[in-house]
């Protein structure tokens, strides 16, 4: 057994823990961060984020070439696809970034720990090294960003062959002829799109009586009929009651939401992609009284610390929307306090995005929310077949939709949906940041041909009530 000392210790490597140590390294503390999985970069580097969406855009552009490049004069030829290669690029994506957030840690000397944390004490974390033997960290604060796994449905075993996570579904060896999604938010439809794309029937089965539930209703009946265009199969307000794995597929049993008879379904694959769950057990959280929610999240106040003065909480492990933004402009807010500054996350203006074909994103509020909270409020909407950009590429689906305050202006959502309406969205979150009114949008000038002057024109209809292109 060892002993080390340092001012901060993360447990976690992921976008939370990583970007903590690093910005809490700038700032002058000697830190070391605590990772098991033996790469840095977390869910979303490993198996989340940059490997889906390496899939999502050669899977794209696949589609293109089989399906709509002809209409624009390009002709490939017999298209083939090597599935082998793909997943390689994939893989090669991974590994450059996960040796380059090692290479960052060596840059601002952070102290790299192989191996499981655990908290043994309010100022200490004993580590279960993965080369073998315990490491004792001491230090005078800690963060604690251990993120999030999969969460499953009772009595379903995960295989990760048959009936698959995430992990599974980014790694599959073939492409299956019949792939059944459990599940309608962000996940499921960005990984049901990569293998849609590259050939499979894909069926979703979601519970509730729409998809992905936190998106505007507007924006999501729209989005649900696209992907239905593209050749999605719903089947909404439905549970899964059963999933057997065979030897040539799966057979489920799906029943009613509401009750009623049931039917049979057989898959190549299942994803199970409903939801995600905290990392928060066998942390020792217990051992030195860190208080957690009836839902597993350790709780925090506004300045991310936990009711242990020294322990800090950021991430997937507490509540709020898991995303690696999020996570990431708390890991800084964290080391500034750490720091003595006033450090602070405005969780009313983070940006959601699906990364599907069109792109769904959107910050703020929703229509659903202003109604149910008795806002008033204006709302302007822009199709983007108006647009002369979207036009030029061929990409005219979806629309952008501007909320402002009816007296004040002052703008209170956006959503997008359409090519690359994860970037767009940026210029509304800045606005809302900045306090902007839909006027401030609708008469800053905006660079012709692009995307975003969609998002003018419908700020233009929020604050006047008229636009020019329609």
């Amino acid at each position: 057994m060892s002993t080390s000392k340092y001012d901060t210790v993360v447990i976690g490597g992921g976008p939370g823990g990583y970007v903590a140590a690093i910005a809490a390294a700038q700032l002058g503390q000697s830190v070391a961060c605590v990772e098991n999985r033996g790469t840095l970069g977390g869910t979303c580097l490993n198996v989340g984020c940059i490997p889906s969406k390496t899939l999502l855009h050669w899977s794209e552009r696949y589609d293109e070439a089989a399906n709509h490049f002809a209409a624009h004069g390009i002709k490939t030829g017999k298209l083939s696809l090597d599935l082998k290669v793909m997943m390689g690029e994939k893989d090669k994506v991974v590994g450059t970034f996960t040796k380059g957030i090692e290479g960052l840690f060596k840059k601002n000397k952070v102290a790299y720990v192989r191996g499981t944390g655990r908290l043994d004490a309010k100022n200490g974390v004993s580590v279960a090294l993965t080369e073998g033997g315990v490491e004792v960290i001491e230090a005078g604060q800690i963060i604690i960003a251990t993120g999030s796994v999969p969460a499953g449905l009772p009595g379903i075993d995960i295989d990760e062959k048959r009936i698959v996570s995430s992990t599974g579904a980014l790694a599959l060896g073939k492409v299956p002829k019949h792939m059944v999604v459990v599940g309608g938010g962000y996940i499921g439809l960005e990984l049901g799109s990569v293998w849609r794309r590259l050939g499979a029937e894909v069926t979703v089965v979601e519970f509730l009586d729409r998809i992905v539930p936190t998106m505007d209703t507007e924006i999501a009946k729209a989005y649900h009929k696209l992907l239905a265009r593209q050749g999605f199969q719903f089947k909404l307000s439905t549970k899964v009651a059963a999933a057997q794995a065979g030897k040539d597929g799966v057979t489920l049993t799906l029943e009613p939401a509401t009750g009623g008879k049931g039917e049979t379904m057989t898959a190549d694959v299942v994803l199970i992609s409903v939801g995600r769950r905290p990392c928060t057990e066998d942390l020792g959280l217990e051992d030195v009284g860190v208080a957690l929610d009836n839902h597993g999240f350790i709780m925090v106040d506004k300045r991310l610390r936990t009711n242990v003065d020294n322990i800090y909480a950021i991430g997937d492990v507490i509540a709020g929307p898991m995303l690696a933004h999020k996570a990431m402009m708390e890991a800084v807010a964290v080391a500034e306090t750490i720091d003595g500054q006033a450090g602070s996350v405005n969780y009313d203006v983070i940006p959601a995005v699906v990364y599907t074909d069109p792109e769904v994103a959107w910050v703020g509020r929703t229509e659903d929310e202003l109604k149910a909270d008795g806002v008033d409020y204006k709302s302007g909407t822009f199709p983007f077949v108006a647009n002369s950009r979207a036009k030029t590429v061929g990409n005219t689906a979806g629309l952008a939709k501007v909320l402002s305050d009816a007296k004040t202006d002052k703008v209170l959502g956006v959503h997008v949906m359409s090519a690359d309406a994860g970037s767009l969205i940026a210029e509304a979150a800045i606005a809302m940041e900045f306090g902007a009114s839909a006027e401030d949008i609708a008469r800053t000038c905006h660079a012709h041909p692009t995307l975003n002057e969609a998002v003018m024109e419908a700020a233009s209809l929020a604050a006047f009530g008229r636009t020019i292109h329609i």
